[in-house]
C-alpha cells in the first residue's frame, strides 16, 4: 500500500476509495486551517508538537500520542514547531469500518464514545509505539496478489489494538494533559453554547467586558485561527450532523446560526466541497 505524503491526498484517496489512506508527514507540508472532513482521522505523533484543538479542547503533543477525530469535529493544529513536525495520519471512510465492525466488536467506537469526561488522545507507550509502527510498515510493504485482502487483514488488526487501548484510556482524568487558558476557554465554552444564535463579535466583546482586539488578539494566539473560522467551522460541522440527520437544508441553515442562505451555500460548498443539498442527498446515514 502507497504511503502519501499529504494529508490532503490521503483524504481524497480516502473518499474516492471509500476505505483508507494513510500519509507519513513533517514539517514542509503547513498544517490546514480549521476544517472538517468526510472521513475519519487518526493522527499519531512521531516527534510530538505544541498544541492540538478539536473543537473546544487543547491538547499538548508529546511523542507518541494518537488523536481519534471523527467526521463532526473541527480541528486544528496550532503552534507547531515548523522545524520539528513528523506524524503520520490515516483518513478512514465511516461506512468502511462500520461495515468491518461486529455485534461483539465496535471498531467504530474510539471515534464516538466520549462523553464530557472522556479524551481524544491517546498516549501509547514505546512498547505500544512499536506495535503501532509495525502495523504501519506492515501495511505499506503489502503489494502484489492478494494485497487488498491482507491491507484489510492488517487494518483490521490496528484498529482492534487501537480500540482495546483506547477502552483503557477510557475513564482516566484528562484535565493534565487539556491546556487551559482561563478565558480563550470561556470564549471557546460560550461560541459553542450560542453556536446556533446569530451572535457578532460586538456580543463577544460585550459579554467578556474585553475590547475587539483584545479579544481577537488572545483567542487568535491561544488557538492559531480567527474566531470567525472557528465559528464557520463549529457551524459546518453542526450543518453537517442536521442535514445526516434528515433535516432540510433550509432548517439546516436555521439551526446552524447562518443569518444568510447565501452565506450558508458559500461557506458549506468551500468547506465540503459539495452544496448542502448535494450532502443532504448522499450523507452518510
Amino acid at each position: 500500500m502507497q504511503i502519501l505524503n499529504s494529508c490532503k491526498e490521503a483524504i481524497q484517496t480516502c473518499l474516492t476509495t471509500k476505505s483508507f489512506a494513510f500519509a507519513h508527514l513533517y514539517s514542509d507540508e503547513k498544517p490546514m486551517d480549521m476544517h472538517i472532513h468526510d472521513c475519519y482521522e487518526i493522527y499519531y505523533s512521531i516527534s510530538g508538537g505544541k498544541q492540538f484543538l478539536i473543537d473546544n479542547r487543547f491538547y499538548n503533543i508529546f511523542p507518541g500520542d494518537i488523536f481519534f477525530i471523527n467526521q463532526y469535529e473541527s480541528h486544528h493544529l496550532t503552534q507547531i514547531d515548523s522545524q520539528i513536525h513528523e506524524r503520520i495520519v490515516f483518513s478512514i471512510y465511516p461506512d468502511y469500518i462500520k461495515a468491518l465492525s461486529t455485534n461483539a466488536t465496535d471498531l467504530d467506537a474510539c471515534f464516538h464514545n466520549r462523553d464530557k469526561n472522556s479524551n481524544h488522545k491517546i498516549s501509547l507507550i514505546p512498547e505500544e509505539q512499536k506495535r503501532f509502527l509495525y502495523y504501519v510498515h506492515r501495511l505499506s510493504d503489502i503489494q502484489g496478489y492478494g494485497a487488498d485482502l491482507l491491507e484489510q487483514a492488517a487494518f483490521l488488526e490496528l484498529m482492534v489494538f487501537l480500540n482495546k487501548r483506547f477502552q483503557k484510556n477510557y475513564t482516566i482524568d484528562t484535565e493534565k494533559d487539556i491546556s487551559r487558558h482561563q478565558q480563550v476557554d470561556q470564549i471557546l465554552s460560550y461560541i459553542n453554547q450560542h453556536i446556533g444564535e446569530e451572535f457578532s463579535l460586538d456580543r463577544l466583546s460585550s459579554h467578556f467586558y474585553l475590547s475587539n482586539s483584545y479579544l481577537c488578539r488572545i483567542f487568535k494566539n491561544a488557538t492559531g485561527t480567527t474566531i470567525n473560522k472557528y465559528v464557520t467551522a463549529k457551524r459546518i460541522t453542526l450543518a453537517k450532523a442536521l442535514l445526516t440527520d434528515g433535516y432540510s437544508v433550509t432548517e439546516t441553515c436555521e439551526r446552524c446560526g447562518f443569518n444568510d442562505y447565501s452565506n450558508f451555500l458559500k461557506s458549506f460548498t468551500k468547506a465540503t466541497g459539495v452544496s448542502p443539498k448535494k450532502y443532504s442527498k448522499f450523507s452518510i446515514s
